[in-house]
């Protein structure tokens, strides 16, 4: 079927008048002349990680602020495309129209889906947790898994990443990996993630070919800023250190550097071996910690909301996708029935649409949750 193009460039309008009105350019000019004075500022490298942070907050917000300033006269200029190669009958510009059509509606989904992320810490970047579950050497070999494929998809979208700590098991895989993910909103696109993932296959490690479910866990948390007020007493915090290992318990580090940091009250464990000193690791250990007793306490919070608000319906449930190799091809979210066939491109990083579906239906459950409270 030929496509509609007057109806097709009149609905990318409709969706680019709606992100403006969410989105406040006007707004988002006044962040950037703000950014700006302060990566002006001769001090601004006295502090390198605040210098960093600033130099790539200012870099994402004039991308954003590009990116939509264009999309009008790219929207218009699709329209000139269609006329030009209409006129004439030219089905190589029609091609061309057709390939820029996809790329406009690619950038405006990106833009939309950053409309729908206002949670209190969604624009932090994130920290990921993966736990191999249940299934053996097949459940650590898919946590490593999808360490891969959420690091891939990072660097696809230009997000730095720094593992912070790795636990290895003893054939192959991961007990479990913590890892940082820097970039605009990765605290609010990636918590989507969170839940508990299931994958089914022939067992690579089975010589008897059998077919092996395991299971792993995401968690993802908001890192941590220095503006934040989560003071843990050192009372309340006990610290074992141990030398980092490798593969198998091959020791990587002669030296006591690797952290384990443990907050009594609520018994939250955070290990840390990835830098290379013991004062790194338990400043990186710190961090993540408090990182967890902000995310608790914001859960706490919205548990007294939603206890006086009576029985909302906001449940996740504990399996949120399931990705199956055989005896068919097919990644499947339970949440949100988004669906691909092709498993090989999702574990190499090809998430956002699962990601987007994930922050629509999220949105919709909240939405759903205040009507039933009457909010």
């Amino acid at each position: 079927m030929a496509t509609d193009f007057p109806l097709e460039i009149q609905g990318l309008h409709k969706i680019l008048d709606s992100i403006t009105a969410v989105s406040d350019p006007d707004a988002l000019r006044e962040r950037i002349a703000q950014l700006s004075e302060e990566a002006a500022a001769p001090d601004l490298w006295d502090d390198p990680e605040a210098a960093q942070k600033v130099t790539s907050q200012l870099s994402h917000a004039q991308t954003d602020l590009e990116r939509m300033d264009k999309l009008a006269d790219r929207i218009d200029d699709l329209g000139a495309l269609v006329e030009l190669a209409q006129e004439e009958d030219d089905a190589d510009t029609l091609a061309e129209a057709e390939t820029e059509l996809a790329k406009i509606r690619s950038t405006l989904e990106d833009l939309e889906i950053r409309t729908l992320l206002s949670g209190e810490y969604d624009q932090r970047d994130a920290v990921v947790t993966i736990r191999a579950g249940a299934g053996g050497v097949d459940a650590a070999d898919f946590a490593e898994m999808l360490m891969r494929m959420y690091i891939r998809w990072a660097e696809g979208r230009g997000f730095g990443t720094a593992v912070l700590d790795t636990s290895y098991a003893e054939e192959a895989g991961l007990k479990s990996a913590t890892f940082e993910v820097k970039g605009p909103y990765a605290f609010g696109t990636l918590s989507v993630e969170a839940g508990t993932h299931r994958l089914v296959r022939i067992s690579p490690f089975d010589n008897q070919g059998r077919r092996q479910t395991s299971f792993a866990a995401v968690e993802v948390i908001p890192l941590i800023e220095k503006t934040d007020s989560v003071e843990i007493p050192e009372t309340e915090i006990k610290v074992d250190v141990f030398r980092s290992s490798g593969p198998g318990g091959q020791s990587v580090n002669t030296t006591d550097s690797a952290v384990r940091m443990t907050h009594i009250p609520t018994g939250i464990v955070v290990s840390m071996q990835n830098e290379k000193s013991q004062i790194q690791n338990r400043a990186a250990a710190l961090r993540v910690l408090q990182s967890r007793l902000l995310l608790k306490r914001q859960e706490e919070e919205n548990a007294a909301k939603k206890a006086m608000a009576g029985d909302v319906k906001a449940s996740w449930g504990d399996q949120m996708r399931s990705y199956v190799l055989q005896p068919y091809q097919m990644v499947k979210d339970l949440r949100t029935e988004h669906e691909s066939g092709t498993p090989s491109a999702v574990f190499d990083g090809d998430i956002d649409s699962f990601v987007n579906a994930g922050i629509r239906w999220r949105k919709q459950q909240q939405l759903e949750a205040e009507a039933d409270a009457g909010v």
